[in-house]
């Protein structure tokens, strides 16, 4: 996590997105993006045409052509809605694991704040539609698992010799002192796990951790230790203690580690606020290392985030990051993207949607899209829904009201499609409440409940996304309405894609 002062805190909230994009507002966009999308500021409209850039001499890393796929995608920075509990993803800091054609991601819940609650496990087949499964470790009355105890980054890895998913995590107390690693086992990767015990990796501190296994089969807790830097410490062989220190490297924090043709990558972030984070290579993890390097765009921040893991999708490799929003944690939402690797180097361009193909191992820039305002007179308000004005959004308008006491609903009629698919709708939104709010948005005739993450200020519009089917030809439609009797939140826009 990012450090502020003497003791490590959550970064600060990020600059609120521009509209439709993802991009924060404190982030301007070079020549190497993709687009376009649009900004306003003191009553001007600004539009930014942008394009996305391929690096020579890589193979399978950038967008593949003539590739039909679903166009069920990726949007960093959205909001997620598990499926099973109807909330927003809570699993921040983590890590997947694959398992025959699923996919595990385990993360910390920050549903009420930053005091430990629960290790969550969510699954998914195809990275994008997740369905909540289990709390791993839950609360206990004290101990490293009690309350106002802090419990981060869990990382899990499984131990072939004797069968057994081993995590490891960063324990400590509320204001930071204890500075320890954690580790637990479980039988099975999303079952109840069995926590063995905290101590400080060879007598030395253990902030942010990684866990790193090598195409040998060896086990390597990453380990930042503020007194003297980021340790590569070796496991033992069932992976639940500490052999000895490998290296030692600069001081950053957050790290993560990719093998890619014997080059092994180290990507971290500074100690500071949101920063660029940062990369290093070695042909063997005793070092040499290399210098640090950027692999997003300068200035950017890693697009607002904080690495927390990079993974191989069946030869994609894909960058897990979390953009914090450290006054409100369970809002803090996700940056994931395509990572093109080539040679020693690392690079990472933003897209504010993209598809990826599990089982294929590819991916692809997102189609065209059409954007549909809500205040547009072509779509119905009913009960008490009425345009009401929004300093942040498309036309400076939105629609509020949907549901709560008023019943109010609002329906989008004539969506078209070029084709029958399941495709990922953006939902441009504006909440303005401390907590989550929910809609019931039926896509013809199919119920789903979707959850709305606050936004800064109530007018500045974030993203929730619907992945759904949709006809083939204009006859689509989607109607917001109140979930539970409560009030959805205002709709901006939807971005559709035409395929």
């Amino acid at each position: 996590m990012y450090f502020i002062g003497a003791h490590f805190l959550r970064n600060p909230t990020f600059g609120p997105d521009i509209a439709g994009t993802g991009f924060p507002t404190m982030f301007m966009p070079n020549a190497g993006m993709r687009g376009p999308f649009k900004a306003k500021a003191g009553g001007i409209t600004l539009e930014y045409h942008i394009r996305a850039n391929k690096t020579p001499g890589t193979k399978s890393f950038g967008p593949t052509k003539g590739v039909n796929l679903s166009s069920a995608r990726k949007v960093p920075g959205a909001t997620w809605t598990a499926k099973g509990i109807n909330q927003h993803v809570q699993a921040h800091g983590g890590d997947i694991t694959r398992v025959g054609s699923t996919y595990y991601w385990i993360g910390e819940n920050k549903l009420s704040g930053s005091a430990f609650q629960s290790i969550n496990c969510y699954s998914s087949t195809d990275l994008v539609q997740w369905t909540f499964v289990n709390e791993l470790l839950t609360l206990q009355p004290d101990g490293d698992l009690g309350p106002n105890r802090v419990v981060e980054r869990p990382h899990v890895i499984y131990n072939s010799q004797t069968s057994t998913y081993v995590m490891w995590m960063h324990i400590d107390s509320s204001d930071y002192q204890e500075a320890k690693a954690g580790v637990a086992t479980s039988s099975t990767v999303c079952g109840n796990y069995t926590y063995r015990g905290s101590s400080r990796p060879l007598g030395f501190e253990s902030r942010d951790i990684g866990l790193f296994k090598d195409t040998d089969g060896s086990g390597y807790l990453l380990s930042e230790d503020r007194s003297n830097g980021l340790r590569i410490n070796k496991l033992s062989s069932d992976y639940l203690s500490v052999e000895s220190t490998v290296q030692i490297l600069d001081d950053y924090e957050s790290p993560a580690m990719y093998k890619s043709n014997g080059i092994y990558f180290m990507f971290g972030s500074s100690l500071t606020d949101p920063n660029d984070n940062v990369y290093s290579t070695a042909t063997s993890l005793g070092g040499p290392w290399s210098g640090w390097n950027k692999f997003a765009a300068p200035w950017s921040n890693t697009y607002s985030s904080q690495t927390t893991a990079v993974v191989s999708i069946n030869g994609v490799v894909m960058y897990m990051g979390d953009r914090w929003v450290s006054n409100n944690l369970m809002s803090s939402t996700y940056i994931w993207l395509p990572l093109t690797i080539s040679g020693t180097t690392a690079s990472m361009d933003y897209h504010d949607s993209w598809i990826i193909n599990p089982s294929a191992g590819t991916w692809s820039s997102a189609p065209a899209e059409t954007v549909l305002e809500a205040e547009a007179g072509s779509n119905a308000l009913t009960g008490g829904a009425t345009v009401v004005s929004c300093s942040g959004c498309s036309n400076y308008e939105t629609v509020g009201y949907i549901g709560g006491p008023g019943g109010g609903t609002l329906t989008f009629a004539a969506i078209s499609s070029t084709t029958s698919t399941t495709t990922t709708i953006r939902i441009q939104q504006e909440n303005g409440d401390w907590d989550q709010r929910y809609g019931n948005v039926t896509v013809n005739g199919i119920s789903n409940i979707i959850a709305f993450v606050p936004t800064p200020n109530g007018n500045t519009p974030g993203t929730s996304v619907l992945t759904v089917p949709l006809k083939k030809g204009k006859t689509n439609v989607i109607k917001f309405e109140a979930y539970n009797g409560g009030y959805v939140a205002d709709i901006d826009r939807l971005i559709v894609p035409n395929s």
